[in-house]
């Protein structure tokens, strides 16, 4: 899982499940370390247990697919996120699919420079992941989620959103740091 905030692109490939101890992949959240401070004085990251995440919309064209999802602030302060999420791919019965992690990438949607974001308890930060859905190599179809485990940006522990997401070549997803608000680098809402 990518759990740092780093503005270079890397790679991650997970295949056996997530790297942090857990204890279940249907657990809401699971925690191994607590949330620490940003600035001795200023608000602290913000709590996994403290967000709740969802898909907030998603599109494709020409084989390329961008699904937006936003992570809402529960706590009752403010508090911090900045930096790139950890992605897992889980299929129905909560088991890890193959999944490769990309950061940045270069997809118009995803490769905007890392910022911290200060969220307010009930307003969200968003996160694009592009992703292609056209089989590759032997690949004759390509595993679909049930659900997205997201590990928030320098945390250790993750939430579980419901996602439904086919990426091919071995489950290979490009994701953006998160942002402020939806706006033209974020898929509209769709419903």
């Amino acid at each position: 899982m990518l759990t740092g905030c780093s503005s270079g692109s890397s790679t991650t490939t997970t295949g056996a499940g997530p790297t942090t101890p857990t204890t279940s992949a249907s657990a809401s959240t699971t925690s191994s370390h607590p949330a620490t401070s940003t600035t001795a004085a200023g608000p602290t990251r913000c709590a996994t247990s403290a967000l709740s995440g969802s898909v907030v919309g998603s599109s494709g064209a020409a084989g390329t697919i961008e699904t937006s999802v936003a992570l809402k602030s529960t706590a009752p302060g403010t508090c911090v996120l900045g930096g790139y999420p950890g992605l897992q791919l889980l299929g129905a019965g909560g088991a890890a699919l193959p999944t490769t992690v990309v950061r940045k990438g270069s997809y118009s949607f995803t490769s905007m420079a890392p910022t911290t974001v200060t969220v307010a308890s009930g307003q969200s930060v968003y996160f694009n992941i592009g992703y292609s859905d056209v089989p590759v190599g032997s690949e004759t179809t390509c595993p679909t989620s049930a659900s997205l485990e997201v590990t928030p940006p320098n945390a250790y522990d993750h939430l579980v959103v419901a996602a439904t997401l086919a990426p091919c070549g071995g489950g290979s997803l490009t994701v953006s740091p998160v942002f402020a608000s939806v706006s033209q680098t974020a898929v509209p809402p769709t419903g």
